[in-house]
């Protein structure tokens, strides 16, 4: 057996933790870092959603190229990115879906993409409205379309 007195010895330890002087400047430190950080990292966010929009748009730009391949024409307004996910009744010849996930997404801000057929700068355009779904705009807020 151990003598009674080893057992009730408390241990001492020269570190204990740390003071509160260290906490602090650490805390001080990662503020710091988050300030000069974050914005960047915000600003990188944003360019990626308009980089998305473009992807899309060019996607969205390709199948109404097949679907002009199969059927002769363009979707025509009325029919719009729709006809490019399901056959519309004036269509012969549609071979579609002609996206992969069989439906038109919403741009990246959740607004529905514009199609416009005829239309004003190429013979289709698809195009989004940027994050403030209005005409125009700049940074995050412009237009990104097909004929950019």
């Amino acid at each position: 057996m151990f003598p009674l007195h080893m057992i009730h010895r408390p241990r001492h330890s020269s570190a204990s933790g740390f003071t509160l002087v260290e906490l602090l400047v650490v805390l001080v430190i990662l503020g710091l870092l988050a300030g000069l950080v974050g914005p960047r990292v915000l600003g990188q966010l944003g360019g990626a959603k308009s980089k998305t929009t473009a992807v899309q748009v060019k996607d969205f730009e390709q199948a109404a190229e097949l679907f002009k391949l199969d059927v002769g024409r363009f979707p025509n307004r009325d029919e719009g990115l729709d006809a490019l996910t399901s056959r519309p009744g004036s269509a012969p010849g549609w071979n579609g879906p002609y996206l992969k996930k069989g439906e038109v997404p919403k741009d990246p801000w959740g607004n529905p993409y514009h199609y416009e057929s005829p239309g004003k700068h190429t013979d289709i355009d698809i195009f989004s409205l940027g994050a403030d779904n209005a005409l125009g705009g700049e940074g995050e807020n412009a237009d990104i379309g097909n004929w950019q």
